[in-house]
Formats: C-alpha cells, structure tokens, sequence
C-alpha cells in the first residue's frame, strides 16, 4: 500500500521548488492527481488530503467514480484528460468539469452543439501535439494557431488553455523542447487577442517531467503515479 501521504507532500515540495526556479510560488501550479485505475478507496484518501483536481483518462472507468464521489465531495473538479470520442461527449459534459484533450474540430463541433443544447459554455484546453511520437494525440503544432481560430467560432466553448504531453522516456530532459513550443505557442496566441480565448492554463508535466515542465511556464501538472506507487 504507498503512503499516499508521503507521497503527496514530495510531489508538493517539488511542485514548488520547480516553481520557485522560475520566481512562483507553489500556489500558482495547479495539481491534478490522475486517478486512472486508481480505486474509489484510494481516490477518497487522497481528496481527504486537501486534493480538489482529479483526472480520468477513459469515459467508461471514471464514471463509476464520479458518480461515487461527486455527491460527497462537491469541492472536486473532474478533468477529462484523455483522447475523447465524439460519441462518449454528453456524457463527459454530464460529469466532467473541464475538457483539457480537445484535439479536432469534428470533436469541438460536437461538443460546442451538445453544450448549446444544454445552455452551458464548456471551459477547455487544446490539445497540441509538440512531440514526434505518433502515437500522441493532438493537432499538430503547425497547425495550432488556425485550430484555435476555429475553436473562437464555438459559442458553446471557452479556450482557457492548452495542453501537450512529452515523449514517453525516462529522461526528463527529452520533453523540454516539447514543453517550450507550447509555452511559446501560448505567448504567440495570446498576441493575437483573439476572441472567447483565455489561455489561463499551460497543462503540460506529467510524474517523468513535471519539474521540467513548470521550468518551462507549466501551471498546470497531471500527476499520478509519483502520488500512487
């Protein structure tokens, strides 16, 4: 059984002296603990430990934990941070509170018209692909400015930022490159002022290289197996 929290307090005293490298405090990094084959017993410590950011990678796994959860711990935010398929969209809207893998217009037409039906604007982040790994999801970097522009013609969504995952290795390093693209993407898009877009989030860092990645202008983190092995 890990010591969850042990565990939590390292990943926190990392957080913040990563953050203070770059002159932020720790409060300035969001923490989302993903929960991905995690238990409900385990997920409910961990909230228990002042946790209110949760990620779930697949729609069919998460749904049984935020309906077991979300009653009992109304403070908890529910990210959906994996690829999301357009037939699994109302029922990621029903439950999750944020959409950090928006990756296609076909997907965020589908989602801006089930949002318009239920009258809500749903906050999201683009996924932006900055590796060169094909099996990473995301619209490719070139790409990025023209699909954010398209996102802006979307009443039903709000872009509040943009997320990217590094190259799967052990070498924290390797994702550096990947993670400055996206930092000066974001500077790049925000010059542009564009309408419905507020890039209050860089969703980038994951266990191998969230260090790195808040050394780059990360604010937001995705952590699970640093808190849950």
């Amino acid at each position: 059984m890990p010591d969850l929290q042990a565990n939590l307090r390292s990943v926190k005293q990392r957080i913040a002296q990563a953050a203070g490298q770059t002159g932020r405090q720790s409060d300035a990094i969001k923490l989302v603990v993903v929960t991905k084959t995690v238990p409900v017993e385990l997920i409910e410590q961990i909230i228990q430990a002042g946790v209110t950011d949760l990620g779930e990678n697949r729609v069919r796994d998460a749904l049984p934990k935020i309906q077991a959860l979300k009653n009992k711990y109304p403070e908890v935010r529910w990210h959906m941070i994996g690829h999301l398929q357009r037939n699994k969209v109302k029922q990621v809207l029903d439950n999750f509170d944020l959409l950090q893998a928006v990756d296609s217009e076909r997907l965020a037409r589908e989602i801006d018209a089930k949002a318009g039906q239920q009258g809500r604007v749903i906050p999201v982040l683009a996924e932006i692909k900055t590796s060169t790994e094909e099996t990473k999801y995301g619209v490719p970097i070139d790409s990025a400015v023209e699909f954010v522009r398209i996102l802006t013609t979307c009443q039903n969504i709000r872009v509040v930022g943009l997320m990217t995952m590094g190259p799967l290795t052990i070498d924290p390093e390797a994702a550096r490159p990947c993670f400055r693209k996206l930092k000066d993407l974001s500077i790049k898009i925000k010059d542009l002022s564009l309408a419905n877009i507020e890039l209050a989030y860089l969703s980038m860092g994951m266990s191998n290289d969230f260090e790195v990645a808040i050394q780059e202008g990360s604010n937001m983190v995705r952590v699970g197996r640093a808190i849950f092995t």
